[in-house]
């Protein structure tokens, strides 16, 4: 069973800034897409971030020019930066590798809030 760890999550104020991270296993890392997905209360979840094996990145129009996704191949883990928090943010983030030949991959999830 491949297991993708994510850590990082808690509380913040609006403005600030937060950064999870997510551990994959090699065999998964070194080829698939890695991405951060997120899922707000009563609403259904949305894609946040892709990032490629070659490092090419997607992402939301919500969080361009705030959020930063990176890839460190030598530790097999996929991050997210995030900053400029606002309380539509608030969700829980969830860690996702995917291919297109074989089901995707999630994390348990780690909670987000943005809140004064």
């Amino acid at each position: 069973q491949v297991q993708l760890v994510e850590s990082g999550g808690g509380v913040v104020q609006p403005g600030g800034s937060l950064t999870l991270s997510c551990a994959a296993p090699r065999r998964i890392f070194s080829i698939y897409t890695m991405g951060w997905y997120r899922q707000a209360p009563g609403k259904q979840r949305e894609l946040v971030a892709t990032i490629t094996s070659r490092g090419f990145t997607t992402y939301a129009d919500s969080v361009k020019g705030r959020f930063a996704i990176s890839r460190d191949n030598a530790k097999n883990t996929v991050d997210l930066q995030m900053n400029s928090l606002k309380p539509e943010d608030t969700a829980v983030y969830y860690c996702n590798a995917h291919i297109a030949v074989n089901p995707d991959f999630w994390g348990q999830g780690t909670q987000v809030t943005v809140s004064s």
